[in-house]
């Protein structure tokens, strides 16, 4: 084992001669401590502030905002004025504008509820360990986004015909030389209807720490395609060229053996989410005082729809059909409980999988990156019943 100054230190000399800057690189976090910060989460960086929702917190079907996992690749804005802010729109567009905080409200508002998931959530547990934020199951959470349609405002623009993708800047504090966090979408995505620049979450104006006073909201894509405090959309010809787009937040082509390389030349930009659910209770390595125990969690699909969550109480040796719970919406997760009784103490692994309205289940194990995105093998966990 290499220490983790040794580890960066020979993975920054690698990425030098390449010309390629991974996002790990700048920001990896593998020796952040698990602790309970305000409100319960788990402080997962104090530098670039990333803050997980513990597993019991996922009771509600709507997260509370102190609850709301917080993803930073860089200092959040030092100075936010709402009547200062401007937001400006160019590129391929046929009249270019800025629009105010208040212009947004002048518009017609629209309602998204959304399961917005960090791309490495479930780094953790990829086997052979990957850098980078260390999430476990809680870089992820679903809210009520409230806006604009980004659509509404292109169409003010006027998108050209060479207009293919939407860029997204924000006023992240740069440090030193770090290349700006920006992203871009495909125009068909910036222009469906329920993309939105959201204004609130929650029925509340946006908190500094999730983008106020405007972000995109990217429904059913990975969280960092949603640009928190947004000051920059620009239509541009083709994906946008730069570090968070490339090679930032890629996937390979073709599945690579653990440990290979990933060649940038084969690979796809991370767009919508996998099929996933995760057990929120009981807690892994838990001591049950009652044989009666009652198994839940969530589950999500990105773009698609969750059909069924499937339990196992026997490490997989036999399932059976959860219940789901009755709240839903196209985003969002949903919610799901199986009540079991142990026929006697002992040592037992539970496990879930989900299956998505596309046909997809969750795999026994998941594909493995260089990055760790997309994490989505069945979630298990161990408990312990009492005589």
């Amino acid at each position: 084992m290499i220490s983790r100054r040794d580890f960066l230190k020979r993975a920054s000399g690698a990425a030098a001669a390449t010309g390629a800057l991974h996002p790990w690189l700048m920001w990896a976090d593998d020796a952040a401590p698990r602790i309970a910060g305000k409100d319960g989460m788990i402080v997962r960086s104090e530098r670039f502030l990333d803050l997980e929702m513990p597993p019991e917190f996922f009771n509600s079907w709507i997260t509370p905002v102190p609850h709301f996992f917080v993803r930073n690749h860089m200092h959040e804005p030092s100075t936010l004025e709402a009547d200062s802010w401007k937001l400006t729109i160019g590129g391929e567009v046929e009249k270019p504008f800025s629009l105010s905080l208040g212009d947004l409200a002048k518009m017609e508002q629209h309602t998204v509820t959304n399961t917005l998931e960090c791309a490495g959530n479930g780094r953790a547990f990829h086997q052979p360990h990957v850098p980078g934020v260390q999430w476990q199951k809680g870089a992820v959470g679903t809210a009520r986004f409230n806006g604009p349609k980004l659509r509404d405002v292109l169409q003010r623009a006027g998108v050209k015909s060479t207009g293919k993708h939407v860029m997204f800047h924000g006023l992240d504090e740069v440090p030193g030389k770090v290349p700006p966090f920006i992203r871009s979408v495909p125009i068909e995505k910036a222009t469906d209807g329920d993309t939105l620049i959201a204004t609130h979450m929650n029925g509340a104006p946006l908190t500094k720490h999730h983008g106020f006073p405007a972000r995109a909201l990217v429904p059913g894509w990975i969280g960092a395609s949603s640009c928190k405090w947004l000051s920059e959309i620009k239509v541009l010809e083709k994906e946008f060229d730069g570090n968070f787009m490339k090679p930032g937040y890629r996937m390979p082509n073709h599945p690579l053996k653990p440990g290979d390389p990933l060649n940038l030349d084969d690979s796809h930009v991370v767009t919508a989410l996998n099929v996933k659910s995760i057990i929120a209770g009981p807690t892994d390595g838990s001591t049950l005082r009652s044989r009666s125990v009652l198994v839940h969690g969530a589950a999500w699909s990105g773009e698609a729809d969750i059909v069924k969550v499937e339990v196992s109480t026997d490490a997989g040796a036999t399932w059976q059909l959860a219940q789901l719970g009755h709240e839903q919406a196209k985003y969002a997760w949903r919610l799901w409980n199986y009540k079991w009784k142990a026929q006697q103490p002992g040592e037992y692994t539970f496990m879930s999988r989900a299956t998505d309205s596309q046909g997809r289940t969750q795999p026994v194990t998941a594909e493995w990156n260089p990055s760790g995105y997309l994490y989505n093998a069945i979630d298990q966990v161990k408990i312990h019943v009492q005589a």
